[in-house]
């Protein structure tokens, strides 16, 4: 379960964090698994340091809804717990109020710096920065792309009964480009089916490492979780992975990198990573999918040394949702968005 309910007004300060226990979170099998209360809460509010989440739990803000043999999900009814150490079995249900002199500001920046290149009565379209989460979860719960569309659109009431702005798919935190969001459930709706049916075109462009030895080509490789990682989220080519198929075309090789562009006929996590990386040539600043994965755990420990930021060449993976065509639900049209490079691959791609 996601710390934020759907519709929920995402510019409002937050009040609970409702969480679930997830055995698979901690690749564990469900029935092995059994944590301490302070233990799980560490591992979702990473934010917080673990003495100051056990104050939490000792101060009365922590209740829990525990798993058992007859209600696996909880019984829906949620206890106060004082012990740090109280034991929690997969399915359990754990929520945290968050003390009202720590509720703080959802959104920070303006909703003026949201850039929207198109919107209608049933979508808006907008450009996503990099290095900002689309959507609050785990250490990123404020100013994300979510809550400034929030901002711009509406806030409160309004927002809680008219349904508040979805997305309609999601980038990684440091991908760049455009981002649908269904203003009303049945767009948002519409737009998924589109999605799910491979109705939407989509374009990325990426700096690439290396040269590749001709014009373009098409990656078909099956991806599944690289088990061999101790990056959990981490994917790989797998024989027992789903299906994936990226096409690829080189647009311009300057020096030791390239522009090419990739689009995804599937819609598979890191898949252009992935795939760029499998035939050679993996995108510039990628610290998961590159020759050395430490990067992706010293970069979230904000531990990257001057040596690490050479070797990446940016401060992101330089991957961009540059075009994106689809219906609108509103108009029925067929819709062809577009946003152009950013600066910042911009410079690396044109330095000396």
């Amino acid at each position: 379960m996601g710390i934020f309910p759907k519709n929920r007004d995402l510019t409002q300060p937050l009040k609970e964090i409702e969480l679930r226990v997830d055995a698979s979170f901690f690749r564990a099998r469900a029935e092995d698994l059994e944590m301490r209360l302070d233990a799980f809460l560490t591992a979702h509010l990473t934010w917080r340091s673990r003495t100051s989440i056990q104050a939490l739990i000792k101060d009365g803000y922590v209740l829990v809804d525990p798993s058992t043999r007859d209600h696996p999900r909880g019984t829906g009814t949620a206890e106060l717990d004082r012990k740090p150490g109280r034991k929690l079995k997969h399915g359990s249900r754990v929520i945290v109020v968050v003390p009202e002199e720590l509720r703080a500001p959802m959104v920070l920046a303006p909703s003026s710096e949201l850039t929207v290149l198109y919107e209608d009565a049933g979508v808006v379209v907008v450009d996503k920065p990099a290095n900002m989460a689309v959507h609050p979860s785990g250490r990123y719960l404020i100013d994300t792309l979510i809550q400034r569309v929030h901002a711009r659109y509406g806030a409160g009431f309004e927002l809680e009964t008219a349904g508040a702005p979805r997305l309609c798919h999601r980038l990684d935190r440091e991908t760049s480009g455009i981002v649908i969001c269904g203003r009303n459930p049945s767009a948002h709706s519409d737009v998924q089916q589109q999605f799910e049916r491979r109705e939407v075109d989509k374009e990325y462009l990426a700096i690439v490492h290396g040269v590749p030895d001709r014009e373009s080509g098409v990656v078909d490789y099956p991806i599944g979780p690289a088990r061999a990682s101790s990056v959990g989220l981490k994917m790989a080519i797998a024989v027992d992975g789903q299906d994936c198929r990226t096409s690829w075309r080189l647009i311009e090789p300057r020096g030791d990198v390239s522009l090419v562009a990739c689009e995804p006929f599937t819609g598979r996590q890191h898949q252009i990573r992935v795939h760029m990386a499998a035939i050679g040539h993996p995108v510039v600043g990628d610290k998961l999918y590159g020759d050395d994965d430490t990067l992706f755990e010293r970069g979230l420990a904000g531990a990257l040394t001057p040596a690490d930021m050479r070797a990446l060449g940016m401060d992101r993976h330089a991957l961009h949702n540059h075009r994106t065509a689809f219906r609108s639900p509103a108009t029925g049209e067929r819709i062809e968005v577009v946003s152009a490079m950013p600066e910042d691959m911009r410079a690396f791609f044109d330095r000396d």
